[in-house]
Parts: C-alpha cells; structure tokens; sequence
C-alpha cells in the first residue's frame, strides 16, 4: 500500500468511507422513528454531517493541521454537501422516506460546522498551539 506524507490512504480515507456507510445505512431503514436522547431530525443531520465534513477536511489535509487550508476546507463543505445531496435522491427511493430540501440544509450546516472546527484546529497548529506532527 502506497503512503501518501507517511499517512496510508486507509488511514486517511477508510474514516470517511464508514461515515459515508453508516450515514447510507441509516437511509436505507424504512422507518428510522426517534433518534436516541430526543435528538431532531435535523440535529441528527446536522451532526452526522459535522462528523462527515471534518474527516473529508482531515483527509484532503492528509491528517495534519497544519494542512488545512482555505481550498481543503471549501471542498469538504462542497463533498460533504454533494453526499447529502445524494443520501436525499437515494432516500427518494426507498419506501416510506422522502427527500426533504432542509435536510441537505442540515446536512451543509452540520458541515460547515464541522469544518470550521478543523479549521481552528489547523489554525492553532500552525501557530504552536496544537501540535499534530507526533
């Protein structure tokens, strides 16, 4: 297996595939009912796709912080965003589910939340605070 910055593409990659399985997986059950602790629907969106956006920020950053930039931070928005997009097209088909607009706006905030997050976290790497070189 090829090593990309020391980093294997398993590793930086197979926590985003899961995320992406278990966000289709749970789009897929007909009747999904109450989330536990009396989360929302779009809660559950919302931080699903906060956990999605900020690994696709950790991936295209190749897992360090101070990788994180303005363009890697853009596309796991714009990804994670698409998948949403694409999680309510295949919800179309699946019975007793709808595709609902304000998910994929859930879906983009849970993101943009996400992401942010990884941003401040790059932005406290590069200036010492956090370090992710070990």
């Amino acid at each position: 297996m090829s090593k990309v910055d020391g980093r294997s593409p398993l590793w930086l990659w197979g926590p985003v595939v899961l995320q992406m399985a278990i966000i289709f997986g749970a789009s897929s059950i007909q009747n999904l009912g109450e989330l536990p602790g009396g989360i929302s629907d779009k809660s559950g969106h919302s931080i699903g796709y906060a956990l999605l956006g900020a690994l696709f920020l950790r991936a295209f950053a190749r897992g360090r912080f101070r990788d994180v930039t303005w363009r890697s931070a853009a596309a796991a928005i714009i990804v994670a965003t698409l998948y949403g997009v694409s999680d309510e097209f295949h919800q179309m088909f699946v019975p007793g589910r709808t595709a609902d607009r304000y998910d994929v706006l859930a879906d983009c905030i849970g993101a943009t939340l996400g992401v942010a997050v990884g941003w401040l976290a790059g932005a406290l790497g590069r200036w010492g605070i956090l370090d992710s070189s070990s």
